[in-house]
């Protein structure tokens, strides 16, 4: 039986996802081949929803995040990679490093926290564990693209899909809340969660409004209106 290998689609996104990565910088190096940096992950309203570090090459990183290689975040379903429209990349090369490295990525990781809070509507990420408070830093030149190839963009994008996967994604990491002894983080989380789900479908149905005004109102009042 022959092999099958991924489809279409998710063949489409990781190679945007490499192109993305293989982006020269100024001296000509990849970016995606950075032993070190930090990372962003933003949706489809250019929310941010995700900050983390890697020593581990940001390229291995960002893949193990976004492909079959599940990472925590994923696995406990505090990050849906399907959410995930554009990375954001702080490249931090080996030859570059001057001092402690684990110093220097945990005040990059925490002023990049900083700074995506700040652009947050919601001022809050998805990140389960806490980013431990260091000292801001001038942050090294960053890289941001699209990783969803543009006959699939718009489709993904659409509020109604992004409602039912954000539902099913609380849906599955409350399973997980009520059937382990989980983190004060992971509950913080799920409530994120719930706040991103309440904004996209009050945005929904602000497409609405015009069509329905009575319903509309009656929400508003709190009295029930006839369909």
């Amino acid at each position: 039986m022959p092999k099958l290998g991924v489809s279409p689609e998710v063949g489409a996104i990781r190679a945007e996802i490499r192109r993305f990565l293989d982006t020269a910088d100024f001296s000509g190096r990849k970016i995606g081949n950075a032993k070190y940096g930090a990372y962003a992950f933003y949706d489809y309203d250019g929310e941010p929803i995700y900050v983390g570090q890697t020593e581990e090459k940001l390229r291995s990183r960002i893949a193990r995040h976004l492909t079959n290689q599940r990472t925590d975040a994923v696995a406990m379903n505090v990050l849906d990679p399907f959410e995930v429209a554009e990375i954001e990349v702080w490249p931090i090369y080996a030859e570059d490093v001057k001092g402690d490295i684990e110093k220097i990525l945990n005040a990059t990781e925490y002023t990049v926290f900083q700074k995506v809070l700040k652009e947050s509507k919601l001022g809050a990420v998805l990140n389960e564990k806490d980013i431990p408070k260091a000292r801001l830093v001038k942050l090294p030149r960053s890289y941001r693209g699209k990783i969803i190839p543009k006959d699939l963009y718009e489709l993904r994008k659409h509020p109604d899909t992004r409602i039912a996967r954000r539902a099913s994604t609380i849906a599955n990491l409350a399973r997980v809340i009520s059937e382990r002894n989980v983190s004060k983080g992971l509950r913080r989380t799920l409530l994120t969660q719930a706040r991103r789900l309440e904004r996209l479908a009050r945005q929904r149905l602000a497409d609405f409004s015009a069509d329905y005004p009575l319903e509309e109102k009656g929400e508003e009042t709190g009295e029930e209106v006839a369909e």
